[in-house]
């Protein structure tokens, strides 16, 4: 049923997801990369190695945004009050629906001077014609031999050496070492272009490095290099730094690529794409399915343009986490303060309840007990030396000392130390010592009554 006149307009519900999605997309699409300068406050770089900080000027901030892959490539650590100059893209943060940049580039602001430096030179060559597209040289299909021109113990070489021998590992490569960073860099990559071009060793020239400040790029800024590179009779392609790094050295190469990865990936085809290449035109039905393959391409980019970019839900994802991550934070400073007190308040009753007292008792006790041991201890000593002397009177009693203060005597022979039991053991003339109660006597022998009394006796 169509609607009349006086029928009230559709109503049209928004879920607020659904809005701020929206309003995101506007604002991406809405504005190009813009370049802005201002100074860093409320800084903040959490685990995840994401930077959020505030840009702000004299009238105004914004928030910002710079995450882990593109602030690993800073040559300078960001820090509050630091003015600086950036390339960034207009987003919005949807979880909390907050108007933010995402920062693609950033360097301090003293370099705006090289970079006023780098425009001009820019457009007095492009005004010269030096960067003209018609000045520009074919790449041949199949390199005989590919030529490097970068440092070779840089990065930049390691990455292209890896594309190659991925994509075309047949293919010879030559290195013309020179330095790219420094006050010698131009003078030594306009004197290796001039030298390689004069060789003709080489189909095509790769002139690369790894990404870095606008300062680490600007031996590829200079003007020698850049009429170096037209005056090459080699077709040059520039693959500096990374892909939002533009120098003048792009512009005057024959192809301009965004990485050294992807400068090997132009100069050379692909092993496997050739292979695959030959497969289907051995195949009788190639045509059929090369015309599904074309519908199958059509519908894939249009379900790719209404799916969301996986990129962007990461990031906002990654966003989320970083405020759950502060947010924990918190939560475990508040439980350890929590703690802290119950733990001070568990410390003062143990110390109200200490067992001081119990031990004081059980002192008193144990000197208690330490008093009767010494009495126990004395009486048993005194019981012992009782008997001890008892035993001893009894001893002295049976002794051969006791018989000696009675009056009698132990006579000992002094030759033989022989106890004289009979006079007949000690003939006349024979020393004899007598042991007395107190004291000894020493005498000789005259004559042995024993024996007279002997004789008498027989008679």
């Amino acid at each position: 049923m169509l609607p009349t006149e006086s029928s009230p307009p559709e109503r049209i519900v928004y879920s607020v997801s659904r809005l701020v999605q929206e309003v995101r997309q506007h604002l991406e699409t809405g504005f190009p990369l813009l370049w802005l300068e201002g100074e860093i406050s409320n800084f903040a770089h959490p685990a995840s190695g994401h930077f959020y900080f505030t840009l702000k000027d004299e009238a105004a901030q914004v928030r910002c945004a710079m995450f882990r892959n593109r602030n690993q490539l800073l040559r300078f650590q960001p820090r509050n009050g630091l003015r600086i100059l950036v390339r960034a893209r207009v987003s919005l943060y949807e979880a909390r629906g907050e108007f933010q940049l995402i920062i693609e580039h950033m360097e301090e602001a003293g370099a705006g001077a090289l970079r006023q430096a780098f425009e001009a030179l820019k457009a007095r060559l492009a005004a010269e014609g030096l960067f003209d597209a018609t000045r520009r040289r074919p790449l041949p299909a199949l390199p005989r031999r590919l030529g490097v021109i970068t440092s070779p113990t840089g990065a930049a070489i390691r990455d292209i050496l890896s594309v190659l021998a991925r994509r075309f590992p047949a293919l010879p490569v030559l290195v013309y070492p020179v330095p790219v960073q420094g006050e010698t860099a131009a003078a030594a990559i306009v004197e290796t272009l001039r030298l390689a071009g004069a060789r003709r060793e080489c189909d095509v020239l790769i002139l690369a490095r790894g990404g870095g400040s606008l300062e680490d790029l600007q031996p590829f800024n200079e003007e020698s290099v850049a009429r170096a590179i037209r005056a090459c009779p080699i077709p040059v392609v520039s693959g500096v730094g990374h892909e939002v790094d533009v120098t003048i050295a792009d512009f005057a190469a024959d192809r301009r690529a965004p990485t050294p990865s992807a400068a090997a990936e132009l100069v050379v085809p692909d092993r496997a794409e050739w292979l695959t290449r030959l497969a289907a035109t051995q195949q009788r039905l190639g045509r059929i399915a090369h015309t599904v393959l074309a519908r199958r391409r059509e519908r894939l980019e249009w379900l790719r343009q209404r799916l969301q970019h996986p990129g962007q839900r990461l990031i906002a994802l990654a966003q989320r986490v970083d405020e759950l991550e502060q947010r924990l934070d918190r939560a475990q400073g508040h439980l350890l303060q929590r703690r802290a007190a119950r733990l001070a308040e568990l410390s003062a009753h143990l110390r109200r309840h200490a067992p001081l007292h119990r031990l004081h008792q059980l002192q008193q006790q144990r000197g208690n007990l330490a008093l009767r041991l010494d009495h126990a201890l004395a009486a048993t000593l005194a019981r012992r030396r009782e008997q001890l002397a008892a035993l001893a009177r009894g001893l002295h009693t049976v002794s051969p000392l006791a018989t000696l203060e009675r009056g009698y005597a132990i006579a000992t022979r002094t030759d033989t130390g022989e106890i004289l039991r009979d006079a007949r053991q000690a003939p006349p003339g024979t020393v004899v010592e007598t042991r007395l109660a107190r004291g000894r006597l020493r005498s000789r022998v005259e004559m042995s009554l024993g024996e007279e009394k002997d004789e008498n006796d027989n008679k």
